[in-house]
């Protein structure tokens, strides 16, 4: 349905914490909103409608509620609302909590079902694309049920995002949108939102409302962000000017971590014997703490309240634990540890550990002061520019308006205007009035659908970050990059790189790297920069392919436009035909290496002609000992050991070896010798532009197999090289492999006669390393490999890479899988039993493997139990492990070349590193 027949105009804020909706009748001349109180079930067999629909999901066990509470709930059977928030007080393990602060987490699968977060398998699960989108079905289900006239999908429908949201988030929210049925919605940045509610409840006197001030900042603390917009006011004759220059970065700090900080404190008073409680008892107690800190922040607050952590099963009342937390505790913890009055000049400390729970990786500094002083310094020539018309040496705003359910404490409001007010000399800033600020975001939302509507938008900046295409530097080992659209770009305005080209072939795909930097910078399309990382942020890649045969090659531009729904939309243009275009899209996240740059040598095309002499078409004459000295040669021509190639000059290399592939048969030498080449050089099979798609080619000779089936060396290249580049290698692909390996490390099956036999040349220890890099396996197969991979340890004979193998299997933190794909701390506590009782003396792979067991991740749902993990310690030392075992295991660190090496299982290519 058109938008302009719509009868509605609708503002969604999907908050972290809560989901509220706005609407405002189009028929209406005054256009009053009115705030949709949304039916939900508040208590099992009560349906009853409240302004606020928390976003949650209770998943309930088999039998649990009653038939009659259940027609609100979703197809695959959780609870929605407040009643899902109640259930989740007094259960463990089976709430789902912040789902929007899992679209921007980029150690995962979005679309995989992974919450609730360190549950165990008997609770069902659900993807945060999904969860996200079942708020959002919800809505238009009660929605259609009140105006059955007009369904929510054939309305205006606004959604609001952080302004710190990327691309790759904005887009996921569309996707869940698009999920729930709303396939056509506009985006607003949230800060944005609540300025438009404000300019609404001022229409009519803005001018005086504002009179004096020059910057105004938006600081809106919800439950999982931390979201900062600086807006520009500028005076004239009519009405005050408002132009967006400033958003903040993604900062994942909120209400959450203040109910996770308190949490804490409450764990530290019911632990029975030093032990931390499980993810599932940390959750109940989280709930209880957040309703806590309402009360305690409240303006009639009393001393002190109760929190209570329920047992389990047949001890749900006798097992309970009951401890208080005073008012003055939860002040001083919200006051003081995150919005401390610290100087101007104090930014945010990068090395300190913040607080990391449930999976999600927050902010490390948890002093939202700081985070603020660091926004300011960034957007500083912008704010100088600003209060030019006054004093063109202050940064600090001289207006605040404050959002989010955090400032409906007065007490916090007052801190953050005395914040200002000692960077401003003593001088309080304008603090604009809020009335509702959990409600704010879903009206400001119809407020800017309104001014759209009525072509009165206010609020000016365009694009809120510029963007950069990452540019080939040749031997320059500076990142540059080429602006394609500057910061402040309008809505629909399209750019186009004309003095850029492209050479593209038909038939294969092609990746852009691009950059963001929301900071300060005079940038224009075309511009050529240096992009250093502290202000540049990699965005997920871009890839497109185009449909037709082979060979042919398309000459086209780039075009960059800010859409009207609020995100960037790039299309490659084809210079002959303007009409020509294919889209270009994001890959949504996925956990990745990124190359630093580097020289391709002078002699490369002399290295691409020997290996065409040996995998070449004219190649089959070739001397044999060409073949045989293939690999020494190439370290000739290009004057360096194969160690030291860089990963461009590899994949240059693995491109023309991928041509001659179907010439490897020639004679088992060619085999033999392809087979390393090609994993050599395309290891780890990800972390260079195209990898993917160059996986994605190999992948298709594994059908083949070998040709040479009775050489024992060929069998162990071709183990070698899909364990080179498994993790380049999609599930179901790891997951084929695992079958075809099972029987073979299977100990049950691999002594039948057949079997024992192809054993021989086929290569057991080969096997067993390709089988330990299957980090996407299921991990029940997961599960079952490491078990009769135990078992077989259990006899001597067993090698020692078994051992290693083990420990890839179970790792606490993967090479190249993602959070999710862990296997759970319960079992894996099982094989460190075992495995302490080896000798680590005699067997240090033993121990290596207790090391990647026990390695600490700051993760309660991943991490092991406290006291096991001090026995692995204690016997790494009394075996005089290697340090920086130790200190895995002892502190959660990232590795370093020579611990990737081990656990990898060979070197990496020069300048991959893990982003």
């Amino acid at each position: 349905m058109n938008k302009h027949t719509s009868s509605y105009l609708v503002g969604i804020d999907l908050g972290t914490t809560h989901t509220v909706v706005a609407y405002a009748n189009t028929n209406d001349p005054e256009k009053t909103i009115h705030l949709f109180e949304i039916p939900q079930l508040i208590s099992p067999g009560e349906v009853a409608a409240r302004p606020l629909l928390p976003s949650v999901r209770y998943h309930p066990a088999e039998g649990e509620l009653s038939s009659d509470a259940g027609y609100l709930t979703t197809e695959d059977g959780a609870v929605l609302g407040e009643a899902a928030r109640l259930l989740g007080a007094k259960s463990q393990g089976r709430l789902v909590t912040s789902a929007k602060s899992w679209l921007s987490h980029t150690a995962v699968d979005h679309a995989a079902p992974i919450l609730p977060w360190g549950s165990d398998n008997s609770v069902f699960k659900v993807s945060p694309l999904a969860a996200s989108a079942s708020y959002l079905a919800h809505v238009c289900t009660v929605w259609t049920q009140r105006f059955p006239d007009a369904p929510l999908p054939a309305q205006n429908v606004v959604i609001t995002v952080p302004a710190s949201f990327d691309e790759s988030a904005r887009s996921l929210t569309l996707a869940a949108a698009k999920m729930a049925g709303l396939s056509d919605v506009r985006l607003l940045e949230e800060p944005q939102a609540v300025c438009y509610d404000w300019l609404r409840h001022h229409a009519g006197n803005i001018k005086p409302s504002l009179a004096g001030s020059r910057l105004l900042l938006v600081c809106d603390v919800g439950g999982g962000t931390t979201d900062l917009t600086l807006i520009k006011i500028e005076h004239g004759d009519g009405e005050p000017q408002l132009t967006r220059i400033g958003v903040g970065d993604h900062l994942m700090l909120g209400g959450d971590n203040i109910d996770l900080a308190l949490a804490h404190l409450a764990e530290s008073r019911l632990r029975v014997d030093d032990k931390k409680l499980s993810t599932a008892d940390l959750s109940q107690l989280l709930e209880q703490c957040r309703v806590t800190k309402e009360c305690l922040l409240a303006e009639d607050a009393p001393v002190q309240m109760a929190v209570t952590l329920l047992g389990s099963g047949s001890k749900l009342i006798g097992g309970s634990k009951s401890t208080a937390l005073s008012r003055e505790e939860v002040e001083r913890i919200a006051l003081d540890g995150f919005l401390p009055l610290s100087a101007l000049d104090e930014l945010p400390d990068r090395k300190r550990s913040g607080v990391v729970e449930f999976g999600l990786p927050y902010a490390a500094e948890p002093a939202i002061s700081k985070h603020i002083a660091a926004f300011l310094q960034l957007h500083a020539h912008a704010a100088h520019a600003a209060h030019a018309a006054l004093d063109g040496e202050s940064i600090v705003p001289d207006a605040l308006l404050l959002n989010g359910g955090v400032f409906r404490s007065s007490a916090m409001v007052r801190r953050v205007v005395d914040l200002l007010a000692t960077w401003r000399s003593g001088q309080p800033p304008l603090l604009l009035d809020n009335r509702h600020p959990e409600l704010a975001v879903a009206y400001g939302a119809v407020s800017y659908a309104i001014a759209r509507r009525d072509k009165k938008v206010r609020i000016g900046g365009g694009a809120a970050r510029s963007y950069f295409l990452l540019v080939d530097n040749g031997a320059d080992l500076v990142r540059r990059g080429v602006c394609i659209l500057p910061k402040g770009s309008e809505e629909g305005h399209e750019i186009v790189l004309t003095d850029r080209q492209f050479g593209l072939r038909v038939g294969q795909p092609v990746r852009f790297h691009l950059l963001s930097a929301s900071g300060d910078g005079d940038y224009r399309p075309g511009d050529i920069i240096e992009l250093d990382e502290g202000r540049f942020h990699s965005l997920p890649p871009l890839a497109v392919a185009f449909d037709g045969q082979q060979k042919a090659e398309v000459t086209v531009q780039l075009s960059a436009t800010y859409t009207e729904v609020g995100t960037l939309q790039l299309q490659c243009v084809a210079v002959a035909d303007a009409g020509q275009r294919w889209d270009v899209e994001f890959q949504i996240r996925n956990k990745s290496r990124q190359t630093v740059a580097a020289e391709l040598p002078s002699q490369l095309t002399q290295a691409l002609e020997k290996i065409q002499a040996v995998f070449g078409a004219k190649s089959k004459h070739v001397d044999p000992q060409a073949v045989k000295t293939l690999r020494a040669d190439l370290e000739k021509v290009l004057a360096a050991p194969r160690g030291d190639w860089s990963t461009p000059l590899l994949r240059e290399l693995f491109g023309v070896l991928l041509e001659g592939g179907k010439y490897r048969r020639r004679s088992e030498q060619h085999e033999r010798l392809w087979l390393s080449l090609a994993g050599f050089c395309l290891r780890p099979g990800f972390g260079h532009p195209l990898d993917d798609w160059r996986v994605e080619q190999l992948w298709k000779l594994y059908p083949e197999g070998l040709q040479f089936v009775n050489e024992k060396q060929n069998w162990a290249e071709w183990w070698t090289l899909w364990r080179r580049v498994a993790g380049g290698l999609q599930a179901d692909a790891q997951k084929q492999i695992f079958n075809d390996l099972a029987k073979f490390v299977n100990p049950a099956v691999a002594r039948q006669a057949g079997v024992a036999k192809q054993l021989v040349t086929r290569g057991y220890e080969d096997m067993v390393r390709l089988a330990a890099a299957l980090e996407r396996l299921a991990i029940a197969d997961k599960i079952q490999l490491g078990e009769w991979l135990l078992k077989r340890l259990e006899k001597s004979g067993e090698p020692e890479q078994s051992w290693w193998a083990v420990g890839r299997i179970g790792g606490r933190i993967l090479f190249h899988g993602n959070n999710h794909d862990v296997i759970a701390p319960a079992t894996v506590s099982l094989w460190l039993e075992q495995l302490l009782k080896a000798d680590w003396k005699k067997q240090p792979q033993a121990g290596f493997a207790a090391t990647l067991l026990a390695r600490r991740c700051a993760d309660r749902a991943r991490d092991i139990d406290e006291d096991l993990r001090l026995r692995v310690l204690d016997k790494l030392k009394q075996s005089k492990a290697a340090a920086s075992w130790q200190e895995m295991v002892a502190e959660y660190k990232q590795l370093d070349e020579q611990q990737e090496k081990q656990i990898f299982g060979e070197a990496l290519p020069p300048g991959l590193r893990l982003i």
